[in-house]
């Protein structure tokens, strides 16, 4: 039964320094079991015209930006419908809200980063709610590279405890009468142990519906959490390691929103090839693809194949990671060196799908 990561986050795809900007809230869907990226769930364009954040605290919850975290949440709820175990849907520091905590569905889990340092039922607030709370036990993990941050490992403690949220204050009395008054969660902490000098250290405090009371627990939750990072890895295909969408210069947002949705679905088919080009989750060829482009594929991956082993497809028919090769191999891949990326494989999609057309017509004729 599969359990789904549903991962949520916003980028900014326009912003002209001023007043306006254009930003992309899509979620993803995401195998817990595996890390396999699994598709598309849901995604809404954000149109901001500044000046008007003064009156964002008195608008009704429903009316604001911040709703979004909610109604994908909400879309993620359908999922469990479509034959999903379990989903718990994941996000960053932006989507810690108390409705968010609130109103899910029952059919969702949540864990989200903290942002605000809340105040406790019974006194406290989250920051200061660990102190004497004894370790569960340390994990190393590999942090990837950001900007100004090269990659790493760090070592995590790791402790949980059960929390009660009371309700914030709000400017609409009616509003907030509908929510309840407290919100029972698991807070997860997890602590960089001597982090290297100058550098800041881990600090995440995750929030979870989930029950958390062992070390194996708790390594669930931060490894649900690392997989945010896929969603980050879509947005980085979609920019300056792929697509380029930034770069485009379509005046009009109604055109430029229809190939920014194109590209989203094909920086999702890249990153799905990318992630599996070993073969190392054994993910089927209709995660990304078109089954009916079996034959098509096969055909393909014939007249690229070599004499040599390292020339020759070692996927099985069938799995994704065969028509990930097939693009690598069109993207400029020769199967000696290194590992294909992100443009080669964007490159290789873009001349697979040229040629399925071809086939395609081929075959009408």
């Amino acid at each position: 039964e599969r359990h789904i990561l549903a991962i949520q986050d916003t980028t900014t795809l326009r912003d002209d320094g001023k007043q306006r900007s254009l930003n992309l809230h899509p979620m993803i869907a995401v195998d817990a079991h595996d890390g396999g990226l699994l598709g598309l769930v849901d995604a809404v364009f954000l149109n901001h015209v500044g000046g008007k954040k003064h009156l964002c605290k008195k608008r009704p919850f429903a009316e604001k930006e911040s709703s979004r975290w909610l109604d994908a949440t909400n879309t993620a709820a359908s999922l469990v419908t479509s034959g999903a175990a379990c989903v718990t849907v994941v996000a960053d520091r932006e989507g810690d809200i108390y409705e968010e905590f609130a109103c899910r569905p029952t059919e969702t889990e949540l864990l989200i980063r903290a942002h605000h340092d809340r105040v406790l039922e019974g006194g406290g607030t989250l920051y200061n709610c660990m102190e004497g709370v004894a370790e569960l036990g340390r994990e190393t993990i590999d942090l990837p590279a950001n900007p100004g941050r090269p990659a790493r490992q760090a070592v995590l403690a790791l402790r949980a405890r059960e929390i009660i949220l009371k309700r914030p204050k709000r400017n609409h009395p009616a509003e907030a009468a509908k929510l309840p008054k407290t919100v029972t969660l698991t807070l997860v902490e997890a602590r960089e142990v001597d982090p290297p000098d100058g550098i800041t250290p881990v600090h995440w405090r995750l929030l979870t519906t989930h029950k958390v009371a062992t070390l194996a627990d708790a390594l669930q939750i931060t490894h649900f959490y690392r997989q945010r990072w896929t969603i980050e890895q879509v947005f980085r295909v979609m920019k300056t390691k792929g697509f380029d969408i930034e770069a485009v210069r379509i005046a009009e947002d109604g055109p430029f929103e229809n190939l920014t949705t194109a590209t989203l679905i094909a920086a999702i088919q890249v990153l799905q090839m990318v992630r599996e080009r070993d073969g190392t989750a054994g993910r089927p060829l209709h995660d990304a693809l078109d089954p009916e482009d079996q034959p098509a594929l096969e055909a393909i991956c014939q007249s690229l194949e070599g004499k040599t082993e390292k020339q020759k497809n070692p996927h099985p028919k069938g799995s994704l990671a065969y028509a990930s090769w097939v693009c690598a191999r069109l993207g400029g891949w020769t199967g000696y060196y290194g590992k294909p990326g992100p443009i080669v494989m964007m490159q290789g999609l873009q001349a697979l799908k040229a040629m399925l057309r071809g086939w395609k017509l081929r075959a009408d004729v």
